[in-house]
């Protein structure tokens, strides 16, 4: 509500599919308002398809109900579309300081990923927007199968394939709450995994390299090998470090002692920050970038089995986070 942005120029329209609190009474507070509720918690993608039925702008923006946003939000992302080769818009997920938070190493990985979707936007286009704050135009938007596990991400993908770009714009952010939970954090991250399995098999036009080879270099570099090749690569390693610098002499046997080193201190520390959180509901400072990373690629695995049997709904299941501005206001008698 306090977006910096004329009034007659913005609809806004909340989606409470599957709600069972008080959201329609408080929602019914603010007559700017327009309230979608129906009873079945269908996911995400069928709440977005539904909305966009009631869409008349030309540009949208989709947000999620935990996050913040920033009064300049809005204006930073539509100004992009004075470009016609621009087809939508990603703002930045940053999430808030919390060191007791066990997924506060979220926070370092957001920005290692903020990076290089600022890389991506400056050679040609992002591969894949973040869901807590992009913006389509209203043309563009496909509606999504009714499965779909990542809609941000295969909704912007599937604008890249038709020609158009989807460009990068950290001045607009949202912003949200660290996992409570370090189980919830992982249990998040296995979905997102499981979305990025089911997302490659949809867009497998982007692996034709004759159609669009900037396209493709930046999907498979970004995205196909970091949820594919990457980990299964990590994983083998470790057993290939550990026979190389038992069979090998000298400096050879020196340089893969020193690798497999390395690595067995990166998962100790994991597992230790692991015990730690699951202890104590935190880990150590020092522990939390390997736990993050570890987590990740772990992830990856498990997200391709529930993939395969077909055993991740669409549906979120929402995670403990801590209370949001949203969060704290009045409940209705």
């Amino acid at each position: 509500m306090a977006l910096d942005y004329p009034a007659d120029k913005l609809r806004l329209l909340v989606i409470t599919d599957g709600s069972t609190d008080n959201s329609g009474q408080v929602l019914a507070r603010y007559p700017r308002v327009e309230h979608l509720h129906a009873a079945p918690r269908g996911g995400k993608s069928l709440a977005e398809n539904r909305a966009m039925q009631h869409v008349k702008t030309p540009y949208v923006i989709f947000t999620d109900a935990n996050t913040e946003l920033n009064p300049q939000a809005v204006r930073m992302l539509v100004r992009h579309y004075q470009d016609p080769q621009v087809g939508a818009v990603s703002g930045e997920k940053k999430i808030r300081p919390q060191a007791d938070a066990p997924g506060a190493g979220e926070g370092a990985y957001w920005k290692y990923e903020s990076f290089l979707k600022r890389c991506d936007s400056e050679v040609y286009s992002l591969m894949g927007a973040a869901g807590e704050l992009v913006s389509f135009r209203s043309a563009l938007f496909a509606p999504l199968e009714a499965d779909t596990i990542l809609d941000d991400f295969v909704q912007s993908l599937r604008i890249v394939q038709q020609g158009y770009r989807v460009v990068y714009e950290p001045a607009a952010y949202a912003s949200e709450d660290a996992s409570a939970s370090l189980p919830e954090e992982l249990e998040r991250k296995i979905r997102i995994c499981a979305g990025g399995w089911q997302a490659m098999s949809r867009l497998t036009g982007l692996l034709n390299p004759l159609r669009q080879p900037l396209v493709t270099l930046l999907y498979v570099s970004h995205r196909v090998l970091r949820w594919s090749l990457a980990p299964l690569g990590l994983a083998l390693l470790l057993p290939l470090s550990l026979g190389l610098a038992l069979s090998a002499s000298g400096l050879v046997a020196t340089f893969y002692g020193v690798l497999l080193a390395g690595q067995l201190a990166l998962y100790g520390a994991a597992w230790l920050g692991w015990r730690q959180a699951l202890r104590t509901g935190r880990a150590a400072k020092p522990l939390v970038i390997p736990l993050f990373f570890t987590l990740m690629n772990v992830a990856v695995f498990l997200g391709l089995r529930r993939f395969v049997r077909r055993a991740q709904p669409a549906a979120w299941a929402k995670a403990s986070r801590r209370p949001s501005i949203a969060d704290t206001l009045p409940k209705a008698a």
